[in-house]
């Protein structure tokens, strides 16, 4: 997939990394797809907590690592937060209509964990964040790409 880099810096405390993902959901349209990639603790729930402040969510946004998916309300649209920490099988995605949520494109999907999902995932309207712990525990690295549509 071709992809451009929109941004790659450094963010020094969870808040600048909240704020990150505010500022990232002035670019989001219904039917984009942001993929979180990271280890444990990289950031990805702090940016995807971001992002649904950016999207007007008023709710408690948190992981939904056991639930798999947690649906918000935001201003304009939904945002569906997906985690798939715990996933055990593709049986699981169907189980919860992974793909209608893909091709539905009313609202948003966040995913963190998108690394096991990454086939799954639309080649266009996608963002990938990678996420990874700077050199001191509050400090994060991100770069995020958007996928670039080839027109021929």
């Amino acid at each position: 997939m071709d992809s451009i880099v929109i941004c790659s810096t450094e963010t020094h405390s969870e808040e600048e990394t909240r704020n990150l993902g505010a500022t990232i959901s002035r670019r989001l349209e219904q039917g984009d797809v942001v993929a979180c990639y990271g280890d444990l603790g990289a950031g990805k729930t702090s940016f995807i907590k971001g992002i649904c402040t950016g999207l007007g969510v008023k709710e408690h946004v948190s992981s939904p690592t056991f639930t798999i998916v947690n649906e918000y309300r935001g201003t304009t649209f939904p945002v569906y937060h997906f985690d798939f920490y715990r996933l055990k099988g593709v049986g699981e995605l169907r189980e919860i209509g992974f793909e209608e949520y893909l091709l539905k494109a009313d609202g948003v999907c966040v995913i963190e964990w998108a690394e096991k999902v990454r086939h799954l995932l639309p080649r266009v309207r996608r963002y990938d964040v990678e996420l990874a712990a700077g050199r001191d525990e509050t400090t994060r690295t991100l770069v995020i790409r958007k996928s670039a549509e080839v027109v021929v």
